[in-house]
């Protein structure tokens, strides 16, 4: 892929700013529809490589799609962190932008898959519903704090209300998933598994579209599971998680503490570990990456928890 044209773009709420690599020219375009599909069509020949930006990159990705040409989002942190090691410390957009393509090339990184448009939607109601726990936990927050009693009725409507609101986005989640054949069996599937319920299965299929394309080490690290070396000359750090997709990371752990209490195959995992010795956040932490190697192996070979593990 290195041969062909790379173009780093760089995501505004209002317009994007471009760089292509092989001349370094730098453009900056207005989000518009029609600004974004004449880029897009200009760009078929190319790779466009683009950070997630909160969702002010969707537009510019739905015309890429439609123009049929090749992109690949990469995470910001990574994206910066190239910047630094190739002495790149200033950051603006233009120089976001150069740096994105630069990126694109060095690593030879692979065209990201498009996306499903039934876990799209998904995606955005799993994000309305983290949205709404988490003003509802404020609120509480706040209604434990407040001793004036008209402020804690007030408090008190207003979670009432959230709350409705959440209970219509649990259930829009439920009817999405069972209105589309490929979610509803997947969720099926993962719903076998121990410690996997209804919200956790609808991060996994907003957030983990990989789930069995992937190696169980490679999954691992996206999911932010897997435990990265820390070693130099002849010390050896503690092997520690870090990075991935923090969401998908924290509710696995939620998922592997609850299975490695009342399933058979992972309590017993979890006991050997804390018997040798292991602190018991790290044995769930490998409780919950095992889980999630499990339900990876599930997913690729289309069968059911019993299955996979007996």
């Amino acid at each position: 892929m290195a041969s062909h044209e790379f173009i780093g773009v760089d995501v505004a709420m209002d317009w994007i700013d471009v760089c292509y690599l092989s001349n370094g020219r730098h453009e900056r375009i207005k989000s518009t529809k029609q600004s974004l599909a004449k880029f897009a069509k200009a760009a078929n020949d190319a790779v466009v490589v683009l950070e997630a930006s909160g969702g002010y990159e969707r537009p510019l990705i739905e015309a890429l799609i439609k123009a049929e040409a090749r992109f690949i989002r990469v995470n910001p942190r990574q994206a910066r962190e190239f910047a630094r090691a190739t002495g790149k410390l200033a950051k603006t957009d233009k120089v976001d932008a150069a740096i994105l393509a630069r990126m694109g090339k060095a690593l030879d990184l692979v065209p990201s898959p498009i996306p499903d448009p039934d876990r799209v939607r998904l995606a955005d109601l799993v994000a309305r519903r983290e949205d709404l726990v988490a003003a509802i936990q404020a609120e509480r927050n706040r209604l434990g704090t407040s001793r004036d009693g008209w402020v804690r009725r007030e408090i008190q409507r207003l979670v009432a209300s959230l709350e409705d609101h959440l209970d219509a986005v649990e259930k829009e989640i439920a009817r999405h998933i069972a209105a589309s054949g490929s979610l509803l069996e997947q969720a099926r599937r993962l719903r076998t598994a121990p410690g996997i319920g209804p919200a956790l299965v609808a991060v996994i299929l907003a957030r983990l579209p990989e789930l069995g394309r992937l190696k169980a080490k490679q999954i691992a690290a996206l999911a932010g599971l897997a435990p990265q070396a820390c070693d130099s000359g002849l010390s050896r750090g503690k092997r520690r998680v870090w990075g991935g997709r923090a969401d998908i990371r924290r509710a696995l752990y939620l998922a592997g503490f609850v299975a490695s209490r009342f399933d058979p195959t992972l309590a017993a995992f979890r006991a050997r570990l804390q018997d040798s010795g292991k602190p018991p956040k790290l044995a769930i932490t490998a409780c919950a990456r095992k889980l999630l190697t499990i339900i990876n192996a599930m997913a690729r070979d289309a069968t059911d928890y019993a299955s996979a593990v007996s």
